[in-house]
């Protein structure tokens, strides 16, 4: 057990020695997981949008559409800046940046209202921002909202003052924003992003180091002995691991804790219930890493191959897109990365005050996959030192 224990801690020692000297490796796992918070928290940060600027392209040209209008720019976040005669003159000022949206009144809105049928309003927003949008579609359905409960009012030919009341609203009820006072952008997206970025940061920073060993086609001292002998692949699988894990406890307290705390996101869980969450999500993550690097055969493959999956990971975890509208396959295969789990579990136990009995589902699942993926690191380690180094015959036990 001793002499175990001193291989792991001589792998785990001389990985450090080896992360330090790489400045593109310093680069990912620290410079970026450090900086890239800080900048979607400042993309993100304004929480709401007020007076958006919106042109108006009115058909109608009616008394109920110039109400319409009316109510829309009386409200708190758009702005009607002016008045178009087409679509394309309306286009024509959102590509000159003078407006970031266009509400368009068809020609029959005021005589389907009239004849008690189904009408509409068109809403086309600049996508620099989604902000942008949601603040032009909510005042537009708050305003039909409200004009329809004025119409229904009207149809019923009139009452006391608590009949058109009852009418315009029959159910009295009230918004309430739960775990999200400011009902912001920011605030439910950003949480997802800080996982998802220790992940990838993770599986670009191992990627680069394994890539570089294939690229000069030998191993660092990390993977002997200081008698020189191979390390077997269950010693270097675990000491390398844990020298990332353990890096990343330290960058996790920035990106988790630091980040949400400066930029003052919805954070009422419990920290040792959050560490006591984060053990096997960074377990899972760096095997995670491990695995899928054992195919960058160069240095810079990892860049290629894993970049563009950040988008994947974050669409497929749920939060971007409703996880009950996802279809059952899309969701085993999402459960494929460790992000999905450390998602779902971080923003309950963070955002919503859960606790680790909560959040039991998400909590084995991650021990599940960094039990799969120790195993298929220590396969690939094993491939690439029979690979690469000549002094490895078979499974050489020290």
């Amino acid at each position: 057990m001793k002499k175990l224990l001193l291989d792991i801690y001589y792998v785990w020692i001389n990985e450090l020695k080896v992360v330090f000297r790489d400045g593109a490796v310093i680069l990912l796992f620290f410079i970026v997981p450090l900086a890239y918070p800080v900048l979607y928290s400042f993309i993100y940060n304004n929480e709401t949008v007020h007076e958006v600027k919106v042109v108006v392209v009115d058909d109608s040209n009616s008394a109920l559409s110039r109400e319409f209008k009316r109510k829309v720019d009386a409200t708190a976040d758009v702005k009607i800046i002016g008045y178009a005669t087409d679509m394309e003159e309306a286009r024509e000022a959102m590509r000159r940046k003078e407006a970031y949206g266009i509400m368009y009144i068809p020609r029959d809105f005021s005589k389907n209202i009239n004849t008690q049928q189904q009408t509409q309003i068109s809403v086309f927003s600049d996508m620099s921002s989604l902000l942008f949008y949601k603040a032009m579609l909510l005042s537009a359905t708050e305003v039909s909202l409200d004009m329809g409960a004025d119409i229904r009012v009207a149809e019923t030919g009139g009452g006391s003052q608590e009949e058109d009341a009852a009418t315009r609203q029959t159910v009295e009820n009230q918004w309430v924003t739960m775990y999200n006072p400011q009902n912001g952008f920011a605030s439910f997206l950003v949480p997802a992003i800080l996982i998802l970025i220790i992940q990838q940061t993770l599986i670009l920073g191992i990627a680069t180091i394994v890539g570089t060993h294939n690229d000069r086609k030998r191993f660092t001292i990390a993977s002997h002995t200081a008698q020189g002998k191979s390390v077997h692949p269950v010693k270097l699988t675990i000491g390398k691991a844990f020298c990332y894990a353990s890096l990343y406890m330290l960058i996790s307290v920035w990106v988790l804790r630091v980040i949400p705390y400066i930029f003052k996101f919805p954070q009422i869980g419990d920290p040792l219930t959050i560490a006591a969450f984060l053990m096997p999500f960074l377990l899972a993550a760096t095997f995670f890493a491990m695995t899928l690097s054992y195919f960058c055969s160069q240095r810079e493959f990892g860049m290629m191959l894993f970049v563009f999956t950040s988008v994947l990971f974050i669409f497929i975890s749920g939060i971007s897109w409703p996880w009950t509208a996802i279809p059952a396959p899309i969701k085993a295969i999402a459960y494929i990365a460790p992000s999905t789990p450390g998602i779902h579990g971080f923003i309950k136990i963070n955002t919503m005050g859960a606790t680790l009995t909560d959040v039991w589902f998400e909590y084995i699942a991650l021990w599940i996959q960094a039990g799969i993926y120790c195993i298929t690191a220590v396969f690939m380690y094993k491939w690439w030192i029979q690979n690469y180094d000549p002094e490895y015959k078979g499974m050489v036990r020290n």
